[in-house]
């Protein structure tokens, strides 16, 4: 149904909490999924926490970015899926997040093309929980929150954190209204750990409240640092009864919005419903995927763009024909279930297509023509006498083993056979 992003501020409020708390209490409907998406640049923090190190640390966003450069980025993501629906039925999925920050600037020319690809999940049946952490709405990854239908932000009510998370709001409702889909996508979720309400915070921040969880940390730890999300206390516990309810608030909101932007969307709607959608993989994979081995490299699709329109410049000159070809720039592919074309710089020509270098010419035989300053000399000299015995240039040496053809035989000589010698090196003919 939509792409929903949680964003957090300084002071640690909890946004994976939320993501989390959201992801186990989305209200689907039979036949749909939901994906959590681990987006903090800072690294992610399920496998260790709620997942308790259970699985491996091999599965995960940093796998992406190998994906993506080979043109396979929508059927690795399939690959780096893990189940944590309690019931085991692959409804509640979760894509793990880096393993080191260090990781994130290797991902700078992944996040566009990756949002694209889980927009075109809809279809499908899926939606998308973005954990964009701290940092996650700026920098190279401010295109996650851009592209969003609504951005959650986690907000404790107490004066430190609402101090904290002015700026950062103010910033990013700028950044969404010039470059997203406008500041309305903007709302509030509020950890109640504070003595303000809700309706104060909300003027005060000039941003609606999508939902209102309570400070319950004890409840809070399972999903933080692991426990059994099947009991029926947690299950029934105050923080998931509102975090269901601020489910049900936000897919209000989106379907607000989209009436809203329906006719702004509605190309880019059919273009993304067009293909086909995959058999999802299996949400935890027995081995990994091998990126060691080498596979098709290049953009996969039409690699030849339409000619741009345009005036016609047959009137001038040709005298430089390559240089007046002009050089169209492709034309960007709906993002769906199919490998995206991204170009984000040159591209390489395909195998096969790329000009090949001219043959060496052949290596000069017996018969090779004569030095051209011999005719010149003859010319110059028409009465010169040759000397005696004087022979031609000679051609190609014989090897060793092999006789001379001017070579006269000496009487009573025995034939020589050559035989080899240990460690001699043969030359190659």
């Amino acid at each position: 149904m939509a792409v929903i992003a949680v964003v957090g501020a300084p002071g640690a409020p909890g946004a994976t909490t939320t993501a989390l708390a959201l992801l186990l209490a989305w209200p689907l409907q039979p036949g749909r999924r939901i994906l959590l998406v681990e987006c903090d640049p800072d690294g992610g923090a399920v496998l260790a926490g709620a997942l308790e190190g259970r699985v491996e640390a091999v599965y995960g966003l940093r796998n992406l970015a190998v994906a993506d450069r080979r043109g396979l980025l929508a059927q690795g993501l399939w690959e780096q899926l893990i189940d944590i629906s309690p019931d085991g039925n692959a409804e509640r999925l979760l894509l793990p997040g880096l393993t080191d920050p260090v990781q994130a600037p290797g991902l700078a020319y992944t996040w566009e093309p990756l949002v694209e690809v889980l927009r075109g999940l809809e279809p499908q049946g899926y939606d998308v929980i973005l954990d964009l952490g701290r940092s996650g709405a700026t920098g190279t990854s401010a295109v996650l929150a851009r592209r969003a239908d609504v951005v959650a932000a986690t907000v404790r009510t107490t004066l430190r954190g609402l101090s904290a998370v002015r700026p950062r709001l103010a910033a990013l409702a700028e950044d969404l209204a010039t470059a997203g889909t406008g500041s309305d996508a903007l709302g509030l979720l509020l950890i109640t750990e504070g003595p303000y309400s809700g309706a104060e915070v909300s003027r005060e921040l000039g941003l609606p409240v999508l939902g209102t969880l309570p400070h319950a940390q004890r409840t809070a730890r399972v999903l933080s640092d692991g426990g059994d999300v099947t009991d029926r206390r947690f299950i029934r516990s105050e923080l998931m009864r509102t975090a269901r309810s601020a489910a049900d608030e936000i897919q209000l909101t989106v379907r607000r919005r989209r009436q809203r932007l329906a006719p702004a969307q509605a190309q880019p709607a059919q273009l993304t419903a067009t293909p086909p959608a995959p058999a999802p993989g299996p949400a935890a994979p027995a081995a990994g995927y091998d990126y060691t081995h080498p596979g098709p490299v290049g953009p996969v699709g039409p690699t030849q763009p339409a000619p741009p329109s345009g005036p016609s410049y047959q009137q001038q000159p040709q005298q430089q024909p390559q240089q007046q070809q002009s050089h169209p720039q492709p034309q960007q592919q709906p993002y769906g279930p199919v490998p995206p074309v991204i170009t984000t710089g040159p591209v390489a020509p395909l195998a096969g297509l790329a000009p090949q270098p001219a043959a060496p010419a052949p290596f000069p035989g017996h018969g090779a023509p004569p030095h051209p300053g011999a005719d010149a000399a003859a010319q110059r000299y028409p009465n010169a006498q040759s000397y005696p015995n004087a022979q031609s240039y000679p051609g190609p040496q014989p090897y060793p083993g092999q006789p001379h053809p001017n070579a006269q035989p000496y009487p009573n000589a025995q034939p020589h056979h050559h035989e080899p010698v240990d460690g001699e090196v043969l030359r190659a003919r």
